[in-house]
């Protein structure tokens, strides 16, 4: 599967989102099996309804990976594609565009065991104090509309909503100037 997968921008202007956290690089072609696992982590709980097996289930999910990567890619060719890593070991992503204002966080997430660890705050705040020295940036992104936990760490680091659909919250931070 990954092998079938478009690489990732290659970058050779060195690490244009300045945040100071744990380690951040870019994301390459061998980085995709670890992705795939992570998308799997984030995913799979949606599935427990469906009468499907477990190797049914990882298909599914292989290719909504898939078609995610492809349509990131797409659109958004400038983004910082980035991989989290604590020890040399891989334990998240950080999808994120600052080639212009709004600063667009596209995807964040991390490995079940290293949530609730107080890392996606911390990483919120590297990108919130990078921002923040920029008068006329912001940042947004958008999360599921299920996903209370994130909304919440979102609401108290200062994000407000400013987009509402049936599926997801857009939520901006910091908020904007009427």
């Amino acid at each position: 599967m990954a092998n079938q997968l478009p690489a990732f921008p290659v970058r050779t202007d060195g690490l244009v989102t300045p945040v100071n956290f744990e380690t951040l690089r870019f994301a390459t072609s061998e980085d995709l099996p670890f992705l795939r696992e992570l998308y799997r982590s984030f995913r799979f709980d949606d599935l427990t309804p469906l009468p499907w097996s477990i190797e049914e289930k990882h298909a599914f999910l292989d290719q909504q990976f898939g078609m995610q990567h492809r349509y990131y890619l797409a659109v958004f060719p400038k983004a910082d594609f980035l991989v989290i890593e604590r020890n040399s070991l891989p334990i998240g992503r950080l999808y994120i565009n600052t080639s212009s204002c709004p600063w667009h966080i596209i995807d964040i997430g991390f490995l079940p065991e290293w949530q609730k660890q107080g890392l996606g705050r911390a990483l919120l705040q590297d990108i919130q104090n990078a921002v923040a020295t920029r008068h006329d940036c912001s940042v947004i992104l958008h999360v599921e509309r299920a996903n209370v936990r994130a909304r919440s760490l979102y609401q108290s680091l200062g994000f407000v909503i400013t987009d509402d659909t049936d599926t997801h919250i857009g939520m901006t931070w910091p908020a904007p100037v009427s």
